[in-house]
């Protein structure tokens, strides 16, 4: 699809293409283009609900609602109040930043139009909603630009990212393109062979989000796997003090507000969309500990969930440690998160976006990447009618829960194709579309030789840096091959 659109600017590399000679529409220029069309499209859809009067449920009927209108209030930012040190803020700290810059710039603008009077006057929430969506518009371009050196020699894959359907539905549902951004940089900065860069933008995305941890987890696989643990631990002791440095002023200055992000994430319940609200409904709430009282912490949910997703975390090591040749470091790290949403009891509809880059990396197919998305659109579509309610013409809970059940079996027969193409990586287009590729994110484990791997002859470990009499050479540079 992309390549037949690409036609329109110079069309696919061919065979004989000579790289670098384009004169102003190169892939990373037309991609940024297809983003930035794609955001104004989404403020389009935004654009309804920014002034904060949503009376008759518009943010339900117009599918425009956003986490930034109500909480600009709910927070006091209005009237100057910063996030943890005068608000309690349910979010990582690097998220409260950004909604403090967003407050600060909105707050010029309101005060220049007030004062110049060439500038149209808008309600303090409007500019606040607005100069959030420039903010997360950044943080979309970064991802594009980002994406793209990561693709190797498939650079119109991130089209993919730019023409995404979960792009254009949740750019401005949430604060989430921030760490998706400082996540993929870090995937970027990796990829250059720079660990501690590399774990500094991931500490970031970690002080922004939870879930750059299981990038981090994937990469200790892999380096576990190819037995380059001394680089991991760089990275990973840089993404330590780049959280602290985040944290830490807040954590002193103000430590009961900055320790709610994670007393919230302790006590809240299971979200609607998630698999484990369906079970919970479908019991009548009998079952996990419940009934619970309002407020009361689901302790049997959170242990149940937590034993899941070491479980989770086990079943993808074995997987790394047993495929018959080292996993890219996008699959991984795309198997991780995806189980992480399907087994967490929250999975918000915007965090689409934490899989989007990863799943475009990870398998790089037009088809499934737009099922998928078709159908987290689905839920976005379902959730907003169902909380519209049935007296206001909604939906009931029945054809919500429907969408919800759709969307994880999609999302899991994603992961099924990516383990499946682990297990016979001569079906991963990214290593078979060009001889010789082997991970374009790897950095220093790309074509490095494997250390750690357990594979199947009389039930016992191949010794470290055997590759066993049977190896052959699969997506790999001359002579340095790795165990089949």
């Amino acid at each position: 699809m992309a390549a037949q659109a690409s036609e329109a600017v110079g069309g696919p590399w061919g065979r004989h293409a000579v790289v670098g000679r384009a004169v102003f529409w190169t892939p990373l220029r037309v991609c940024l283009l297809f983003t930035t069309t794609v955001l104004a499209l989404a403020w389009l859809k935004q654009a309804p609900c920014a002034d904060g009067n949503w009376a008759g449920s518009l943010q339900y009927t117009h599918l425009c609602y956003s986490d930034p209108v109500p909480l600009f209030g709910v927070y006091g930012q209005g009237e100057g109040a910063l996030p943890y040190l005068d608000a309690r803020v349910e979010y990582p700290v690097l998220t409260g930043a950004v909604m403090a810059l967003a407050a600060v710039l909105s707050g010029w603008y309101d005060g220049l139009a007030d004062a110049v009077g060439l500038l149209p006057a808008v309600p303090p929430v409007q500019s606040y909603t607005m100069v959030t969506a420039l903010l997360m518009s950044l943080c979309a371009l970064v991802v594009t630009r980002a994406v793209l050196p990561l693709t190797g020699r498939r650079p119109w894959d991130t089209a993919m990212v730019a023409l995404s359907p979960v792009l254009f539905v949740h750019a401005f549902t949430n604060w989430d393109l921030l760490a998706v951004a400082l996540t993929t940089l870090g995937m970027w900065a990796w990829a250059r062979e720079r660990p501690v860069l590399a774990g500094v933008l991931l500490g970031l995305g970690v002080a922004a989000k939870l879930y750059p941890v299981l990038v981090l987890g994937a990469l200790f696989l892999l380096c576990l796997r190819a037995g380059a643990l001394r680089v991991w631990l760089r990275a990973a002791g840089a993404a330590v003090v780049a959280w602290l440095v985040v944290n830490l002023p807040v954590a002193l200055v103000a430590p009961e507000n900055w320790s709610w992000f994670f007393a919230f994430s302790r006590q809240r319940p299971a979200n609607p969309e998630s698999i484990w609200n369906i079970l919970l409904t479908a019991a009548g709430n009998g079952v996990l500990g419940g009934p619970l009282a309002q407020g009361e912490t689901p302790s049997v949910l959170n242990a149940v969930v937590a034993v899941l997703l070491a479980a989770l975390a086990a079943g993808v090591g074995w997987l790394v440690l047993t495929a018959p040749v080292r996993p890219r470091v996008a699959q991984v790290a795309f198997l991780l998160v995806a189980g992480f949403l399907l087994l967490n009891k929250v999975y918000s509809p915007q965090y689409a976006l934490w899989l989007l880059p990863l799943a475009v990396l990870a398998r790089p197919r037009w088809r499934s990447l737009l099922v998928w998305q078709a159908t987290e659109a689905l839920v976005w579509v379902t959730t907003m009618l169902y909380y519209l309610g049935t007296d206001n013409r909604g939906i009931e809970v029945e054809w919500f829960f429907l969408a919800v059940l759709v969307r994880d079996a999609v999302l899991v027969a994603l992961v099924v194709l990516v383990v499946r193409e682990v297990r016979r990586p001569d079906d991963d287009v990214v290593r078979t579309s060009w001889p010789g590729v082997d991970d374009p994110v790897g950095g220093v484990l790309d074509h490095a030789r494997d250390r750690r791997v357990w594979a199947r002859r009389g039930g016992r470990r191949l010794p470290d840096g055997d590759t066993g009499s049977d190896a052959v050479q699969v997506g790999t540079a001359p002579g340095r091959g790795v165990a089949r």
